[in-house]
Parts: structure tokens; sequence; C-alpha cells
């Protein structure tokens, strides 16, 4: 496929035309972990299931052409991704990290330097001085998080992908949040991009899964050699829901985002809230940014509930529709406190740093009605304003 296509129009094509036995136009699942061989000489395009799948093939396709790049793999998991990515590094190389990520992949990255594989350094990618620092210390890596989990801060992704590419270091986006129906990092610089499929790529809160995407094929080699020796491979069946999923990311993201827009509107009026974070916000700090890198604001939020600890307790407690869960992307809207759930393996000095604070709250918006989910907000600020 040579002209570039619309999201909505590769997930909807996607493997409509794998199956060349029956012509199904659903692909069927290829569960064999092993595949014959003409002759023990040749081998086949499909020989054993660790190493290659069709469904893994089919999903990896579409992720890449999703985000413009050369091909990639599929994973167990996002943070099985996370680490096919660490894979690729020479041993004590030096990872520069986001302060502010993803608690997951700063507990991975922290593990791995208390082993001895790498070096580790975070800082604010928001602060010119700091990342230059970073950068005059010839890191291996630069890890991207943008928009940041959980508030929302966003990198300039072409800015800090020419600096760090020019000191010598690969550069990969985690673009889980914004996902390539509004972000697409690659197009901005980005050597690697990654994913957790579990989330809104897949959409239906009933898998795991990852995914990492190289700009250069040269690249996808030592991926596809490393998802291979090292067993991080998706299922077939995984893959095949998840492909399943895909096919209505774009119409979940119109959805989710327009409903997070009104939502972001109603909360950053409303008297019980200490601050808020959404990019769609006319007064989120780097709204310029976000409009200029991204297509849409996307679907998550992240607020702060006036009261300290025990009004934002019972904010959460008073929760009906809404469902307290560490997760994100799916169809439920969800909400969860960051310092003692998705970020609960961040020593307290680094949430402190990053800026999670015990009220803060990050609420990932999905296909409900938004009328519905201000009245259950609602329901939460009352409790927590009479605790307060």
């Amino acid at each position: 496929m040579t002209e570039k296509r619309s999201p909505a129009t590769i997930v909807a094509t996607a493997g409509t035309r794998a199956d060349s036995g029956r012509a199904s136009v659903t692909p069927p699942i290829w569960t064999s972990d092993t595949y014959r061989w003409p002759d023990s000489d040749t081998k086949p395009p499909y020989d054993y299931s660790r190493t290659v799948n069709p469904n893994r093939d089919l999903l990896a396709d579409a992720l890449a052409e999703l985000e413009g790049a050369s091909g990639g793999a599929v994973t167990g998991s996002g943070q099985s991704a996370a680490l096919l990515a660490l894979l690729l590094l020479p041993a004590g190389a030096l990872v520069v990290g986001p302060h502010d990520c993803y608690g997951g992949t700063y507990r991975l990255i922290k593990g791995l330097e208390e082993q001895g594989k790498l070096r580790a350094l975070f800082v604010d990618q928001a602060d010119d001085e700091a990342v230059g620092a970073a950068l005059a210390r010839q890191p291996a890596l630069f890890w991207i998080e943008t928009p940041s989990n959980p508030l929302l801060r966003i990198v300039d992704i072409e800015k800090r992908a020419r600096e760090a590419k020019a000191a010598g270091a690969l550069v990969i986006a985690d673009n889980t949040l914004p996902t390539p129906c509004r972000q697409r990092p690659i197009a901005l610089g980005c050597d690697l991009v990654m994913h957790s499929t579990t989330k809104a790529l897949n959409g239906h809160a009933d898998l795991f899964g990852g995914a990492i995407l190289a700009a250069d094929p040269a690249l996808v080699e030592k991926i596809h050699w490393w998802a291979n020796a090292a067993g991080l491979s998706a299922s077939a069946q995984d893959a095949w829901q998840t492909l399943r999923g895909l096919r209505t990311l774009p119409l979940r993201v119109d959805r989710q985002e327009a409903t997070a827009r009104k939502l972001a509107e109603w909360l950053s009026g409303h008297e019980r809230v200490l601050e808020i974070h959404y990019p769609g916000l006319d007064s989120f700090p780097q709204k310029a940014l976000a409009d200029r890198q991204q297509s849409g604001p996307g679907f998550m939020i992240s607020f702060r509930v006036k009261g300290g600890n025990a009004a934002t307790g019972g904010f959460l407690a008073a929760l009906e529709t809404v469902t307290l869960a560490s997760s994100l992307g799916g169809f439920a809207t969800l909400i969860c406190k960051p310092a003692t759930m998705t970020h609960r393996g961040m020593p307290p000095e680094a949430q402190a740093e990053a800026g999670i604070h015990g009220d803060l709250l990050r609420l990932s918006v999905g296909l409900e009605e938004p009328e519905d989910l201000i009245a259950d907000l609602e329901r939460g600020f009352q409790t927590s304003k009479r605790g307060a």
C-alpha cells in the first residue's frame, strides 16, 4: 500500500484479504504453535509461533501503517513492549526518561538500573537546561511520554527528538494515551513508538498486550530478534482480539474525546476542584504545543479535589457510574488515585518531584453519556464537601 490512508480505512480493512484458503473477510485465528516444513533445509515463512504468527503480523502491519512505521512487534503487555525497547541497548547504557512518567515505566527502568544493566536519569523534559545537561551525558535512549501519565504534560516531540538524535540517542515515544488517531511520533522524528494495546487500541478491557514499532527497517529486524529471543510475543488469540477492538478505535476516540471536553469544561468551573489538567482547555499551560503536535486533546483528564485525602476518599466512595480502577482507554469511564494505584511503585520523593499529590485523580473517559458522568461526579463532590 503506497498511498496514505485514513485511520478509519486502515483499521476497517486490516486483514480482510488474509484468508487465502476460504476468503473469509474476518481473518481466522491461527493457533498452531508450529508449522509444517516442505523439507528439512527450506525454512517456510511461518515455522514456529513464538517467532512468527499470522495474527501478530496482521496487527503489527495495521499498527505500523497507523503510526507511519516500517514495522514492529506485538507483545504480551505494554510492559513487555517497554522491556523490548530496553533490550535493544548495550550494557550500562544511559536512559533518559521523563520525571513524571507512568509508574510502571519508572519501576522497570529503575529496576534494571539497580541490577546494573543500565543507568537511569529522569528529568523534566519541558526544562531546556535539564534536558541539555542530560544529553551532554550521551544517553543511548531518550524516552518521551506525551501527554504524560497522569498529569498530561506535553513534551515538544519534534524539538526533543532532534536534540536527542544529535546527541546520538535513539528516541522512543510512548503513544498509549493519544493513540495514532491523535498523535504520530515517528512523523515528528522519533525512532521508536510503543503502546500498551491493553488500553485504547483494544478498547474493551479484556486482555493484555503491547506493541513496539520502528521507523528504520534495520531496527525492526533487531526488535523481531529480541522479541523471539526473550519470548515476549503476544498470543494469536490476543492479537486477533486486539485487531477486532482496533477496528472501532477512531469512532471510540472521537466519542471519548468529545465527552472529555465537556467534562473538563465542567470540572474547570467547579468549586470543589483545586486544579485540572486537560490539553483541550484554554487554561492549560501547553495548549498551543498540544494543538500543534496533536490532532485532538484526547480522553484523559486529571484533577485535584479540594480538602485533601479525606475529601478525595469520600469523593471516590460516592461514585456509582464511574469505576475506581487502574487502567485507561476502555469503554467504561475509570478513575484512579495515581499516588496509591498506578504510581505506587514510585517512591514518595519521586512522586513529589513529579507533582503527583495524594489528592490527584486521573479520569479515563469512556462511552457513557456526558450528563450521566457529570451527575455521578457531582454526587462525589457533594460527599467530599460534607467530609472536608
